[in-house]
């Protein structure tokens, strides 16, 4: 993880001093059942607990510097967070772990991690939802220019366009909540999953109490295909966060200026050049975007793993949990307060809507004059006409408006009037069912 790019809620989330606290829960909980089912001495459970629950809650740099000393003579390391326990827990500290495997404490404290990394998650995106609806309430009606491979179509509105992005955010919300669920799940299934060593009701316990559902076949590990839908999920998310920054990047660009990223008060744009009013945020985020984009793929390449078991995922889950968690956390808070403060320029998006001289309303045309009695053939040639002679001669001396080239077109002429002309390319018809599309998106 990156120390710029880090919020302290979710980077705690995956620091040492909670990976140990919810291995000992695990391993406490387990003993607290084995202890109730007589696998294990019920006094032993209880001191475990006392002994050990304020040893975990209180560990320190000291602890985890000892934790890795151990560590460095066993080379495992729940073996050695397992001795620094029974250090301060004494002789009942050989009932821990009992029938327990490696990956019983492993994979159930990611599922822990993960599920609180997803529930900050969904509290960014109700963030940016929050923000995009009510921007969009607000420039319901702005008219503005609507493109299709970056060149002028139709006009929408600035709140439609925001009424997209809201939408698709929503299936994010959706997604993470669903990959929510899938990742949370427990196993304390022993070796090779047969539970041969323990009781199936103690992975029942431990999973209720952690609020996590049981794997139903374990093999030794969690099956991965539940941590690849997380980090596609996140990619998702990810990919939709860019989509909307890309659209802040060309609004912003001189050329159109139409909305802006907010510019603060003693903010520099250029070292070089104090004119500069530059798209950071939403750059910034097109790059994090990227970085979180590419932690799907090694999280699709951890399912296939062999037979049982193997550890070829750990060590990439050691990067890909921390750093794609907490890089979507630090861009979704960044696109909320990016959109909550966006600029926009309704004035600007009315001149660029116009800057055509009218052209952008060739199809209301076109139907006007196929349902007055022209072959759709014969309509679309003379709309073009009157098109490419409006947009050749724009910024000239001679140049007219589309609805002019439009009169002075003989079958368009011969076919329709001016009032009926004016009737077609009336701006409102643009905009009649904007409350329709609302209604559908924010229902």
């Amino acid at each position: 993880m990156v120390p710029r790019y880090s919020r302290p809620e979710m980077a705690a989330i995956w620091s040492s001093e909670t990976r140990y606290q919810i291995w000992f829960e695990i391993e406490a909980l387990a003993a607290e059942k084995m202890g109730e089912l007589g696998t294990i001495p019920a006094e032993s459970a209880k001191v475990i607990r006392e002994k050990g629950a304020p040893r975990a809650a209180a560990i320190s740099a000291a602890d985890i510097a000892r934790i890795d000393e151990i560590e460095g003579v066993t080379r495992h390391d729940v073996i050695a967070f397992l001795t620094w326990m029974a250090e301060g827990i004494g002789e009942d500290a050989r009932f821990m772990h009992q029938g327990m495997t490696s990956s019983d404490v492993l994979d159930t404290c990611l599922s822990v991690q993960l599920t609180r990394a997803a529930d900050i998650l969904i509290a960014d995106l109700d963030r940016v939802l929050a923000a995009l609806k009510a921007r969009a309430i607000e420039h319901k009606f702005t008219p503005t220019i609507g493109r299709s491979h970056g060149i002028h179509a139709e006009p929408t509105t600035f709140g439609l366009k925001l009424a997209g992005h809201y939408a698709e955010f929503a299936r994010c919300r959706a997604r993470v909540v669903a990959a929510r669920a899938e990742v949370a799940t427990c196993a304390i299934s022993g070796p090779v999953g047969t539970f041969a060593s323990v009781d199936p009701r103690v992975e029942d316990f431990v999973a209720a109490k952690l609020g996590l559902a049981v794997e139903p076949s374990s093999t030794q590990v969690i099956p991965r295909d539940r941590h690849a839908a997380y980090f596609c999920a996140l990619a998702l998310v990810a990919s939709a966060i860019e989509r909307l920054a890309t659209e802040v990047r060309h609004l912003q660009r001189s050329e159109v200026r139409e909305a802006e990223e907010y510019f603060h008060p003693g903010q520099k744009g250029s070292s070089a050049m104090p004119h500069k009013r530059n798209p950071v945020l939403s750059e910034n985020l097109t790059g994090l975007a990227r970085v979180v984009r590419g932690y799907a793929m090694p999280a699709l390449e951890n399912v296939a793993l062999w037979h049982e078991r193997d550890i070829s995922h750990s060590s990439v889950e050691r990067f890909i949990g921390p750093d794609a968690t907490i890089t979507l956390d630090f861009a979704l808070g960044r696109l909320a307060g990016m959109m909550e403060k966006l600029t926009i320029y309704p004035a600007q998006m009315a001149a660029n809507l116009e800057s055509l001289g009218g052209v952008v309303h060739s199809q209301k045309v076109l139907l006007a004059l196929t349902q007055a009695g022209l072959s759709r053939e014969a309509s679309y040639a003379a709309v073009q006409r009157a098109a490419m002679a409006t947009w050749t001669k724009l910024g000239q001396p001679d140049a007219k408006s589309f609805r002019d080239n439009l009169l002075a077109d003989p079958e368009v002429g011969g076919t329709m009037d001016a009032a009926a002309l004016d009737g077609a390319i009336d701006p409102q018809r643009d905009f009649r069912h904007v409350e329709t599309i609302f209604a559908r998106v924010f229902a």
